[in-house]
């Protein structure tokens, strides 16, 4: 458990007064991005005067919550760089609940609260019960299906969200915005779709009351942010000497993007580096397809070559060439940015994952790749498709997926696959030859490929090709190879 008085001089604690803090936003999903990044921007705020204060939510997991709870609601956050390193107490969380150990009713009640001004959440692409490819409500998610059943005990974070918006609306108290901080593109407006599409399945008079008085600000947030794992509890536990077990580590780097559309107030969050837009779509594009796309990438042929970090797969040449290649050859010709100097972003970037003070671990990234492949790769795969340009690179990405989903590693040994759609992905690797047939059987997943991509036949073609490719010669040649056709390595 942490202990403020045991801890080293150097470390920053909260210079406000704890006590003056009202809980005027109310989070789900309190994971190490979210600790990491919007919390640290309020509890900057905090330190310049504000009072805007954090009730935490986990709907699952109860131990982090406990823990928290256990050590009066104050972490550590460590910012890591190769060669220094800075730890801050962040004390900006009033109060902490979790789903299933305080009850649902308990958080409906939390964000019912009159001083509630913002629900914001984290809780990764899969939490919004839509459809990747369109952005909708899934109706048939069995969380939804649950919801509709019985509303005053959702399930699924849309159906959290809607009752605490009738409950608001019975007391007649002002609405609050619903502010999206996972990586989607336009996550207001998924936020806003999965929303006032389930509201509709209850009253239309519903669904337009939320069209009117509720706002869904899109956002981009941007820092590396790795896993914990035990070695770096233990290692920060020496250094402190205190335990954290809610602690969390991450790259200097921050970035913050935020669409200024609140109803009933905000921080004054661009007095802690976040910037405040009228349109934060061009940001989103950008993050997404260079940032999380080259990600992706890496963590997909990356581990299948055995590198388990991704700075490890920064000290490959072709590997760092392949993924600068694939964000300015393949990606930044889809972006709409003005005004950025995409050159620079790109080195910036490579940059950052050449840290190795950040265990990125490239097991940690391959996950939920359903939900993360059509913002990523398919759209950008897309643009190429309609303007008849290459993207070899972002193919490659789509056949290293594919290679990493069929469960078995360059070594024979199993992958456990951590995906929503895991058990349809074991179902179509189990029933599809290796080779072509797998990967039109994986291309018509429709919730994440719709369904044009596997009657591309140029696309189909080529995916294939590299698909074979990584069965026959292994990741890392076939990265080698692409590398030196592309670039002359």
């Amino acid at each position: 458990m942490l202990e403020i008085e045991r801890l080293p001089a150097d470390v920053q604690r909260p210079s406000y007064d704890r006590n003056k803090l009202k809980t005027r936003m109310v989070h789900i999903g309190f994971g190490a991005f979210h600790r990491a990044h919007q919390a640290l921007a309020s509890d900057k705020l905090a330190a310049q005067g504000s009072d805007w204060g954090y009730c935490e939510v986990n709907l699952n997991s109860g131990a982090l919550i406990e823990a928290l709870r256990q050590q009066d609601l104050l972490y550590t956050l460590t910012e890591m760089a190769d060669d220094s390193l800075h730890t801050r107490v962040i004390g900006v969380i009033t109060a902490a609940l979790h789903g299933k150990g305080d009850g649902i009713e308990a958080v409906i009640e939390a964000m019912s609260q009159p001083d509630v001004a913002i629900v914001s959440m984290t809780v990764t692409e899969k939490g919004y019960c839509h459809l990747p490819a369109s952005g909708n409500l899934n109706p048939d998610h069995p969380d939804i299906v649950h919801d509709l059943a019985q509303p005053q005990a959702p399930r699924s974070l849309p159906g959290l969200i809607l009752a605490a918006i009738i409950r608001r609306r019975e007391r007649g108290l002002a609405p609050f915005s619903v502010m999206s901080c996972d990586n989607m593109p336009e996550n207001g407006h998924v936020t806003r779709n999965v929303i006032v599409q389930l509201a509709e399945r209850h009253t239309s008079e519903l669904a337009d009351y939320i069209k009117a008085h509720l706002s869904f600000p899109s956002t981009m947030v941007d820092r590396i942010v790795p896993a914990m794992t035990d070695a770096a509890f233990a290692t920060l536990a020496a250094r402190l000497g205190s335990s954290d077990p809610v602690a969390v580590e991450a790259e200097p780097f921050f970035q913050w993007v935020i669409e200024d559309n609140f109803v009933s107030g905000r921080p004054a969050w661009e007095n802690a580096g976040a910037e405040l837009v009228s349109d934060v779509l061009p940001f989103e594009e950008m993050k997404l397809r260079m940032l999380n796309g080259s990600h992706s990438f890496l963590a997909y042929l990356g581990y299948l070559a055995g590198y388990e970090h991704i700075s490890d797969c920064m000290a490959d040449p072709h590997y760092r060439s392949a993924a600068r290649a694939l964000m300015m050859q393949d990606q930044a010709p889809t972006l709409r940015t003005q005004g950025v100097d995409l050159a620079a972003y790109a080195d910036s970037l490579i940059a950052r994952y050449e840290n190795r003070a950040i265990k990125h671990r490239t097991y940690q990234i391959a996950t939920d790749g359903t939900q993360k492949l059509p913002q990523r790769m398919l759209d950008s795969v897309r643009w190429h498709l309609q303007n008849g340009s290459g993207c070899d690179f972002l193919l490659l990405g789509v056949a290293g997926w594919m290679r990493y989903v069929s469960g078995v590693d360059e070594h024979g040994q199993p992958i456990e696959i951590r995906d929503p759609l895991k058990d349809e992905l074991a179902r179509i690797v189990a029933s599809s030859e290796e080779g072509a047939p797998r990967v039109r059987a994986l291309l018509g997943l429709k919730a994440v490929f719709g369904e044009d991509l596997l009657h591309h036949a140029g696309f189909v073609a080529r995916v294939t090709e590299l698909y074979q490719q990584l069965c026959a010669a292994g990741a890392r040649a076939t990265v080698h190879a692409l590398t030196r056709a592309a670039t002359n390595l």
